[in-house]
């Protein structure tokens, strides 16, 4: 059995966002066709058709913006079946779309949303994210061969993650692709942790070393990274994040706290120190 860990990043551009969050989710191996069906299915159920795909993609900034909040608010609750007919002509014929239709659609969104949390609690995936509010680095050189700090802090998380489920389940990463030379740059950092850093080889032991590499508009598991990166950069506040959180994603926020993963381990003088997947890297 294998666990496969998509990660993405939101907030990397330092355009308007507070904090950059690395965050991965785990999908066990047998679940990852049932839970890629549902959310097809439920695409169409609630858009009315398949939104990604044709330079579109399902991603947190389209789907959980500002703007998509205040149009679902510029109308009562649109009920199905005609919010569903709404939706999928505004995607279609977005040219023509009404007030209405812009209202049906931003609410399908938000609802697609919930529906996609509430269907990662059914199949108890768990996530793992490092925040930051400014780059995190063991040094200012970022061809020194070294992982940054946040990578280091998630890897060790799922690490935890498998190992305490004492069977041997192997953890495979896949990485939202970027652009090639950063990807070499990252490949061998990765290298470097995995094979030349005591705490990195005991590790290579349950997560597989080399990532895949995929394109997002094409890889639900990296879409479902994506959507909760951005709720925790966006929404979640842990202690030491004094920037302020947008509240209307609070009811999202509160789907994604129960799929962080809890764990203890000895740390130093600290006999059961409690660690969370989800952690402010300061």
């Amino acid at each position: 059995m294998a666990y496969f860990f998509f990660i993405d990043e939101s907030g990397t551009d330092r355009q308007d966002s507070y904090y950059e969050v690395l965050c991965g989710i785990a999908i066990k191996d047998s679940d990852l066709w049932k839970i890629v069906s549902q959310l097809k299915n439920l695409e169409e159920q609630i858009l009315g058709t398949r939104y990604s795909g044709n330079e579109r993609e399902i991603k947190g900034k389209k789907f959980l913006k500002r703007k998509v909040f205040k149009q679902a608010e510029t109308t009562e609750s649109i009920l199905q079946p005609e919010r569903t007919i709404l939706a999928k002509e505004c995607i279609e014929n977005g040219a023509n779309a009404t007030k209405r239709h812009l209202a049906a659609l931003a609410q399908a969104k938000l609802d697609y949303v919930k529906k996609l949390l509430e269907l990662c609690a059914q199949y108890r995936i768990k996530i793992f994210a490092s925040i930051s509010s400014e780059p995190i680095r063991e040094t200012d050189d970022e061809m020194d061969g070294l992982l940054r700090r946040d990578y280091v802090y998630a890897f060790e998380r799922m690490y935890y993650y498998l190992e305490d489920k004492r069977n041997e389940d192997q953890g495979i990463i896949v990485f939202d692709e970027i652009e090639k030379s950063q990807s070499h740059v990252l490949i061998s950092q990765l290298e470097n942790y995995f094979k030349r850093t005591l705490k990195g080889r005991q590790r290579s032991g349950l997560v597989i070393p080399e990532p895949f590499f995929v394109h997002s508009d094409l890889t639900t598991g990296i879409q479902i990274a994506d959507l909760i990166a951005y709720i925790i950069s966006w929404g979640l506040r842990l202690k030491g994040m004094s920037e302020p959180s947008r509240p209307e994603l609070n009811e999202f926020v509160e789907l994604i706290k129960p799929l962080r993963y809890i764990t203890t381990r000895e740390i130093g003088d600290v006999p059961d120190m409690q660690i969370w997947s989800v952690t402010y890297v300061k």
